[in-house]
């Protein structure tokens, strides 16, 4: 039986703000649902994704900023991190990790630049949303 993650729930403290950052972003919108009662579903999909991120009012009482390694498969690190910085976001620069594999949770083991042999899913940068909801960036070229 297929299962295909859908979408990921992010709790933010302000819905436009989430909104306006991940729409500069790339992400394009796929709902946007307000009912009287106050609850709020704001659903955006990164460009080339099938899942989607879910935010609003009223859908999880997880704090604010509180998810962590949300990651992003990219083929072409460099500039991705050279277009989200155009667009006012902050990124890390692009690292590997010492162990090679894989990223740690802790920049500790950063060593800086894209991996030697530029294999997939060896190379990252790092972003936060507004909320400090926080991204890794993965280059996957094949």
């Amino acid at each position: 039986m297929d299962m295909k993650l859908e979408a990921v729930v992010l709790p933010v403290s302000d819905v436009e703000r989430t909104k306006a950052f991940y729409c500069a972003i790339g992400f394009r919108e796929a709902g946007d649902h307000a009912s009287a009662d106050g609850h709020r579903v704001v659903r955006l999909t990164p460009a080339g994704s099938a899942a989607s991120i879910v935010f609003g009012t009223g859908i999880t009482t997880a704090v604010p900023g509180s998810i962590q390694g949300l990651l992003l498969a990219v083929a072409d690190l460099p500039a991705t991190v050279a277009m989200l910085r155009e667009r006012g976001i902050e990124v890390t620069d692009v690292f590997h990790d010492i162990g090679g594999v894989f990223y740690h949770a802790s920049p500790a083991y950063e060593i800086p630049g894209l991996d030697p042999a530029r294999r997939d899913h060896a190379s990252f940068a790092r972003f936060q949303d507004p909320d400090g909801n926080g991204w890794i960036l993965e280059e996957v070229r094949t």
